[in-house]
Parts: structure tokens; sequence; C-alpha cells
């Protein structure tokens, strides 16, 4: 008598066991199912063609290093556009650019119209930044200033 009450313990443990794992296999998605797709997240591009995202400094002159963003402090990175406050070092060329003077001036900086890379279509980058500045500007830049970026 042990011996069936041991199996029929069993038996009814298998089966209910075995049912729990149907049941959870049914209500989870089929490998046939398409997963949700994340959005992308976008990417800046260099001019020497490195991909980054929140980058801590970004060069903006790539000819002769005159002007670039430093200590840049992300807020927003999403899909569809980045802003981050930080400093633009710029060059004032006086009395020419090798003897000129670098000024930092606050700006914020935002990046949108995000297209395929043609170096890596699958890859979305920004194609715009615009900087606005806070108090003082370099001569003869405007409050804001749009810069298309590199593809």
């Amino acid at each position: 008598m042990r011996g069936s009450v041991v199996g029929t313990v069993f038996t009814l443990a298998a089966g209910a066991l075995l049912t729990a794992a149907m049941t959870t296999a049914s209500a989870s998605p089929s490998a046939q199912d398409p997963a949700p797709a994340a959005p992308r997240q976008a990417v800046l591009v260099d001019c020497v063609w490195h991909r980054d995202v929140r980058p801590a400094d970004f060069l903006l002159a790539c000819g002769d290093g005159n002007s670039r963003l430093t200590d840049l402090h992300w807020t927003r990175w999403t899909a569809h556009g980045a802003t981050a406050m930080g400093v633009n070092f710029v060059n004032d060329c006086k009395p020419y650019c090798a003897a000129g003077t670098f000024h930092g001036y606050l700006v914020t900086v935002r990046l949108d119209e995000p297209k395929p890379w043609k170096k890596h279509p699958s890859v979305q980058h920004y194609t715009r930044m615009r900087l606005t500045y806070h108090g003082a500007r370099p001569e003869g830049f405007h409050r804001v200033m749009t810069y298309p970026l590199w593809d």
C-alpha cells in the first residue's frame, strides 16, 4: 500500500509540474513572435569618423583645432535629440591663429536630425548641432550658431 501512495503522489506531482510548465510555455512569446523593436540610440560622429554617446568633449574645428567643446554635461540623449551644457573654447586668432588666445564661452549644445550614417547605415547619427551662447560669445558669432555634422 505504501508503494502505491508514493507512486500516486509522484504521479500527481509530476502532472502538476507538467501542467505548470505547459501553461508557462503557452503564456510566453514564441520564437516566431517578433520582439518589440528597441529605439535606436543615435550617436555623435566626430571628424575622424569615431562615434560616441555623451562625449565629454568634441572638436568642432577639425582642420585647425581652433574651436572645441569641453566639460559637456548631457541632460538628455534620445533617439531624436540630445542636450548638454558645456564650454566652447575658441581661438581669437589675434594677431593670427598660431599666436591667438583661446577663450571659453558657456553654451547649451543641442543635437538633432538623426539619420542613417553613410559609413554604417544601421547606425543613426545626429546631423545637426546648435550652440546657444549664454552671455559672451566669440567675435562675429550669433547668439545661436547652427552647424551641419559629418556623415
